[in-house]
């Protein structure tokens, strides 16, 4: 049993882990709800009915995508090609140059394909920067406050604060306890008793998924460190022999986006290729396509691998196994969103994700409500479970 001073500083971390924290993921809390029904929300606002084809119509080729992307936009370039798994459709990201795209990613333009029959959904004139959207803008909240790397960083930060307050109010919760049944409302006491109650019952009920939420959140967080991190440590020293000495390849003599995606496909038998980086863009090399392959089970779905084609040769480059930190954070992400398991599985993530805006609009409510009452030093308010402002 911990000591009176080992409560007292676990008090301390308690309440000001929570302090600083609690705005912040009152923010992700919210923006994050609407984030769990991404699809469906986005198919309610855009809907679209796809062409009624047999399910074994054949997708048209690269080729005819980045064609038609092209002749939309005059003297671009063809940046990346998105290949969605949950709808016959396809993405085209396109720039007038990638040395442009890198200065101000403003100038990207976007076109959407159905897969099937190659008819153009919708394009866009050019993105501004921002999003415009619902969903683009709860996505911007949720992961980096419209404020970039340093937003991913800064929300990585009370993503920790978050983990710390949930710890520390574990440990608080044990002596409070005691004078209690565990779950026990006192609702027949003061409106802040019984809200203090409330707030230790929904942080214990939602403790396990608001511990894993937030370490998964943390994680992700670091996504373009940790990729970066990848490319520079391990992937571009294994391309520096194969690009010794040789220029980059002209655009006459990169090898057709469709030729490569079949080679791809052969090097990762039994996945899905989800995506493709042209060369010269920013994710890929000057020589070489990148294509990112998945598993086609749902236990694989998230796991992704890249498959690295030489531009020039349409040869197979290099498939190399990204590292345990990658695995880790493709792991965290269907975790932290809750969107592998269907509808079910996102019902519940919502219930949970209000459950904990209830701890936590609750903690504030605790914090200045003890504060407006002055409650003397002598004598200490209970402590709550995490995260919590009540101490």
């Amino acid at each position: 049993m911990p000591t009176s001073s080992r409560l007292r500083r676990w008090a301390f971390v308690h309440k000001w882990t929570s302090l600083i924290s609690t705005l912040f993921l009152l923010v992700i809390c919210v923006s994050g709800l609407p984030l769990i029904f991404s699809d469906e929300i986005e198919g309610w606002l855009e809907p679209y009915s796809f062409a009624d084809m047999p399910e074994d119509t054949p997708n048209v080729s690269l080729d005819e995508l980045t064609a038609q992307t092209r002749m939309l936009y005059r003297n671009h370039v063809v940046v990346s090609i998105y290949l969605d798994d949950k709808a016959p459709q396809a993405y085209v990201r396109a720039a007038p140059s990638f040395a442009e795209l890198k200065a101000d990613p403003g100038v990207e333009r976007l076109a959407r394909f159905d897969l099937r029959s190659g008819d153009l959904i919708e394009r866009s004139d050019p993105v501004d920067g921002e999003p415009t959207t619902f969903m683009g803008v709860m996505l911007r909240l949720h992961t980096d406050l419209f404020a970039g790397f340093f937003g991913e960083m800064f929300l990585a930060l009370m993503g920790a604060l978050f983990v710390a307050a949930i710890v520390s109010g574990v440990v608080l919760y044990g002596p409070f306890m005691r004078r209690l049944s565990f779950g026990e409302v006192r609702a027949d006491r003061a409106s802040r008793l019984k809200w203090l109650d409330l707030h230790n019952l929904l942080g214990a009920v939602t403790l396990v998924w608001a511990f894993a939420l937030g370490v998964t959140g943390v994680l992700n967080e670091f996504a373009a460190p940790l990729y970066a991190l990848w490319r520079s440590a391990e992937v571009e020293p294994r391309l520096a022999a194969w690009t010794a000495g040789a220029p980059p390849p002209s655009p006459a003599e990169i090898v057709s986006a469709e030729s490569a995606y079949q080679t791809a496909a052969a090097a990762a038998p039994g996945m899905k290729i989800s995506s493709v980086d042209f060369p010269g863009s920013q994710y890929a090399s000057p020589y070489h396509y990148v294509f990112w392959a998945k598993g086609a089970t749902p236990l694989t779905a998230r796991l992704y691998s890249p498959v690295l084609v030489d531009a020039r040769t349409g040869a197979l480059a290099a498939a190399p196994p990204p590292p345990w930190y990658l695995r880790a954070l493709d792991l965290s992400r269907p975790l932290h969103f809750g969107d592998y398991g269907g509808a079910p599985l996102k019902v519940v993530w919502a219930l949970l994700d209000l459950a904990t805006i209830v701890v936590l609009g609750s903690g504030l409510y605790l914090w200045f409500g003890r504060r407006r009452r002055a409650v003397p030093a002598a004598v200490p308010a209970a402590p709550a479970l995490a995260p919590s402002a009540a101490e």
